[in-house]
């Protein structure tokens, strides 16, 4: 089973004590894969667990003023990367993220925890944001699924570059992706 293959946690002390070593930050790696134990945000608990079946409608927001701060995934952020945050899914993980205001579709590297905001699903960085036109706004809505990228996408992330372009969503599908988003909304008596 997936979950018990990739679920173990490094204590906080001894992320503390590795991450001390010479001030450096440790090489970008896609392993070990993190999990993590439940933490709590603002009386919210979160679970980190695997889902390769994980494909969500919700809204992004991006942030890019922690740049050289430590990522939860012990990586120095850098906010021209192509990464990004989420509260649950496995450190690190590739997921593709479609705005559905410019149909514009990229690969992520997911490397840290957040966003810990009502309605967000995922965090960008400011390079994400720019690769997916909404930098110029707060938050986006968005699709996010896990996929499973060829190597030398991944190189590129690990690297801070962008992936391999993908294709862009067609107005039928982001039509499509919105009404189920606001048909969502809706059930749960949320307003725009």
């Amino acid at each position: 089973m997936i979950r018990a293959a990739l679920a173990w946690a490094v204590p906080g002390a001894m992320l503390t004590a590795l991450s001390a070593c010479g001030g450096r930050y440790a090489p970008v790696s896609d392993t070990p894969i993190r999990l993590g134990q439940a933490y709590s945000v603002r009386g919210t608990t979160y679970v980190p667990a695997a889902d390769p079946t994980y494909d969500m409608l919700g809204y992004a927001s991006w942030y890019g003023s922690e740049s050289g701060k430590r990522t939860a995934n012990g990586e120095r952020f850098r906010a021209r990367a192509i990464t990004g945050a989420h509260t649950t899914l496995p450190l690190p993980s590739y997921v593709e993220v479609t705005s559905l205001t410019t149909g514009r579709t990229i690969l992520l590297r997911v490397n840290d925890r957040g966003p810990f905001a009502r309605g967000r699903i995922i965090d960008l960085s400011r390079g994400a944001a720019t690769l997916l036109g909404i930098a110029a706004q707060g938050q986006a809505a968005v699709r996010v699924r896990v996929v499973e990228p060829p190597e030398r996408d991944r190189e590129r992330l690990r690297a801070g570059k962008p992936a391999a372009a993908r294709p862009d969503a067609s107005p039928a599908t982001i039509a499509n992706l919105r009404a189920q988003l606001d048909a969502g909304r809706r059930a749960l008596g949320l307003r725009d």
